[in-house]
């Protein structure tokens, strides 16, 4: 598995989350937004490397191919376990250089009010077009910031996976939780 393999399947969760809440099919001027060309667009990540991931995603039981439609399915509870008990070692994250961008982890919106900390440093994926100050954390792909911006439900999935790859056992703990009630 990849990084961005992490970020497909949470846009098709997203995707899938959109449907259920709205009851209506996602489409982005008349592209199936679970094709390879429209998750490209939607990720910012190239179409090749799109289907390269959804094949590892099929391959590794992280998805299934839906009978009806064909499109792939994230399986939620193997992408929520491997989140909560696995991401942190495979893909762990260290804070960086103070620069400009998009708040993430205890940061984003998702988690603003759910725990005080004594510092005020706050941790941000760096983006040129971001409008925060804060200890920078690499993204789990380089076009994440672009991605959370067209997408609050993507947006808020990322940043408890970055709360979880960075927080320390209770923070962790509390963003695994929060996670696992969004995933179901």
């Amino acid at each position: 598995m990849k990084s961005q393999d992490i970020v497909v399947l949470l846009k098709l969760v997203s995707l899938q989350d959109h449907e259920h809440a709205t009851g209506t099919d996602v489409h982005l001027d008349g592209e199936d937004p679970y094709s390879v060309r429209g998750l490209g667009a939607s990720l910012g990540i190239s179409k090749t490397e799109i289907a390269a991931s959804i094949n590892r995603s099929l391959a590794s039981g992280m998805a299934i191919k839906d009978r009806d439609t064909n499109h792939p399915n994230p399986n939620r509870r193997n992408l929520r376990d491997f989140i909560a008990h696995g991401l942190k070692f495979v893909f762990p994250a260290k804070p960086g250089p103070m620069q400009r961008g998009v708040p993430t982890a205890f940061a984003a919106p998702v988690l603003k009010d759910s725990l005080h900390s004594a510092g005020s440093l706050i941790h941000v994926w760096p983006y040129a077009r971001g409008r925060e100050m804060g200890e920078s954390i690499e993204p789990l792909f380089k076009t994440v910031p672009e991605a959370a911006e067209k997408d609050d439900r993507l947006y808020a999935y990322l940043a408890l996976v970055d709360a979880i790859r960075l927080g320390n056992q209770r923070e962790a703990h509390l963003a695994s939780n929060l996670l696992k009630e969004r995933l179901g």
